[in-house]
């Protein structure tokens, strides 16, 4: 199959244009989602020191039964990096989509997490 292109090969593409015009600073990191089929990561970033300050996912043993499959999962996490940002004083953030579309799982952790009361 020559020229076909595999999907997470068209969204690194995407991702790194993306990334070549979003930074984090330490005043305003960056909140990077990833989400697979069975789960969904948020990591806050400071690009300027290259370090992760907060990260989330459906993952952990702390989200309980919560899976990162579905929308009520996304907004889980989405709850739950909010908080743990706001702990750390963490009150704006930069949000980086991954490559993906803002769209489902995505919009609906981007939604939950500014209910919680992160700004973006």
């Amino acid at each position: 199959m020559i020229g076909r292109t595999s999907r997470s090969l068209i969204r690194q593409r995407i991702h790194t244009k993306i990334r070549k015009r979003l930074r984090g600073t330490a005043e305003r990191p960056r909140l990077a989602v990833f989400r697979s089929l069975k789960h969904i990561y948020a990591q806050v970033i400071d690009d300027s020191t290259g370090r992760t300050i907060v990260s989330a996912s459906s993952h952990e043993k702390a989200t309980g039964s919560v899976t990162g499959g579905n929308l009520e999962g996304a907004k889980a996490i989405g709850k739950l990096i909010a908080d743990r940002a706001i702990a750390q004083g963490i009150k704006a953030v930069v949000y980086d989509r991954g490559g993906y579309i803002y769209h489902g799982r995505v919009k609906a952790l981007a939604d939950a997490a500014r209910e919680a009361g992160l700004e973006f």
